[in-house]
């Protein structure tokens, strides 16, 4: 189980709400908002859920990173999802009825606020705002979705890493790319050893710098054309 958070946490002071599907809340809806959930602190490499277990509500980033991912036959994983400050995560199982179909896993230390079923579906229920920026969510991740399993499908391995490279610098914006090898292969879809041969050739062709595990772009243009996007 998580720890209790160390920080003191509101829906009102928190800056990653803006960007989440509660952006659009008024003042009370917040307030009512900030009843109903639970904030705690997650360690690195602690699970939010596993497959095949049974949702019991949605689980709100405000600091951190979380990857999705589902594993093969061979307990091998794939990663199909970062998720980061803002997202909501396990919001798509509340309306299959289904246990998931994904893990989640942090990937670092995380403050992840969490509501419950009931009182998630009542707040989608009863927020016209919220209903619909769920119906906007599902519709660009499925397009979006679609367009990343082409990419990866049809590119080589080398295309893929740098495609990965630009959606994860996407992610982590300003900071610099903080992946395991291991995980960063699983989002590539590749070998582990692969993947460092790679990103040794890209450090020779002054694509990126590396700092220990952490990862600089240094030339966002040169892995676009190797990307071919």
């Amino acid at each position: 189980m998580p720890e209790k958070s160390h920080k003191h946490l509101t829906c009102e002071s928190c800056l990653s709400r803006k960007n989440s599907l509660f952006g659009s809340f008024c003042d009370d809806q917040v307030v009512d908002l900030n009843a109903q959930k639970t904030c705690s602190l997650y360690k690195k490499n602690q699970p939010l859920f596993l497959e095949g277990s049974t949702p019991r509500g949605v689980f709100c980033i405000n600091e951190g990173k979380v990857k999705i991912f589902v594993r093969g036959e061979e307990g091998k994983e794939q990663i199909i999802h970062l998720a980061s400050a803002g997202e909501i995560v396990g919001f798509r199982a509340m309306f299959s009825g289904e246990p998931y179909k994904v893990c989640a896993t942090t990937l670092e230390e995380s403050n992840i606020c969490f509501i419950g079923k009931t009182d998630f579906l009542d707040l989608v229920d009863t927020n016209s705002n919220l209903r619909n920026g769920i119906m906007k969510e599902l519709s660009k991740e499925l397009s979006d979705r679609a367009t990343y399993i082409t990419n990866m499908a049809q590119k080589s391995v080398r295309e893929r890493l740098a495609f990965s490279l630009l959606v994860l610098g996407d992610i982590y914006k300003e900071e610099m790319i903080n992946l395991s090898r291991a995980d960063m292969a699983n989002f590539v879809g590749t070998a582990t050893e692969t993947l460092i041969r790679l990103l040794k050739d890209f450090k020779e062709e002054e694509l990126i710098r590396t700092y220990a595990r952490k990862i600089e772009i240094v030339d966002k243009e040169g892995l676009l054309r190797i990307a071919g996007a």
